[in-house]
């Protein structure tokens, strides 16, 4: 980006803010070119540094690769624009968000879709099943929550909490799959391992032939072995950057 237009553009927020922007935009490109996205639905957002407990969301009404750095709108707890945004936000899409970010300082990242096999996956009553590598991985890792209608009431977030309990990825029944994290990347790279678990179950259905559950043992040392595995702890970092890459800066900075 041209220095100058850099300047204009970033005068309004910190250094750190603006990096965690770009981050998050960039986020938004990835989904993109992964085909994680559901026309103008959807959301990732991220609780900013801070006592204000501030969020950074997605505009309504743009798609996944119109987002950029400068156009997330930074709203609060209750959904409501807090830096004099001109984009609408949507309230209901952000409650299934903002009841959790309320209750769990953990989950600063979270990020909801409705992909094809995740929502597949949700509607099977056996949910996701422990028979491929990816499954194993997530071995007593992810909770479900019954599907109540579209989420527009309040009145569902105690009952969605208690769904959720410590974990950070959840399968909400008949409807997608929800991940979060301490971090952009680290919340990204839960739900691809969840979504790669769903995918891979539903090509295995198609042959229609009987599928090898991987015993409990096995699955519960996988799942050991995968944080193990990263002992600086910088794995989901690593994978995300190496995503990053692949998008053009200019495309989700301004």
């Amino acid at each position: 980006m041209n220095e100058q237009l850099r300047g204009t553009v970033t005068s309004a927020w910190s250094d750190s803010e603006w990096k965690l922007r770009c981050e998050l935009a960039a986020c938004y490109r990835i989904f993109n070119a992964l085909g994680w996205t559901e026309l103008i639905f959807n959301h990732i957002t991220f609780e900013l540094p801070g006592e204000e407990r501030h969020f950074l969301i997605n505009p309504f009404g743009l798609t996944y690769d119109e987002v950029t750095a400068s156009n997330l709108v930074k709203i609060d707890l209750d959904g409501r624009a807090v830096d004099g945004s001109g984009h609408d936000v949507n309230p209901a899409g952000f409650l299934i968000h903002s009841v959790i970010h309320r209750a769990r300082p953990d989950a600063r990242c979270i990020a909801h879709t409705h992909t094809t096999a995740g929502c597949a996956v949700a509607a099977l009553s056996l949910g996701l099943e422990c028979t491929n590598f990816y499954a194993a991985q997530l071995y007593n890792e992810v909770a479900y929550h019954d599907y109540e209608g579209i989420t527009v009431d309040q009145d569902e977030g105690p009952r969605l909490l208690a769904s959720l309990g410590d974990k950070s990825a959840m399968i909400l029944r008949n409807h997608g799959l929800l991940a979060c994290g301490p971090s952009i990347p680290e919340a990204f790279y839960l739900l691809w391992r969840l979504e790669r678990a769903c995918q891979i179950q539903v090509a295995t259905h198609s042959y229609g032939s009987p599928t090898i559950e991987i015993p409990a043992v096995v699955a519960e040392r996988s799942t050991r072995q995968l944080k193990s595995f990263d002992p600086r702890g910088d794995g989901a970092r690593r994978i995300f950057e190496a995503l990053r890459r692949k998008i053009d800066p200019r495309l989700y900075e301004i």
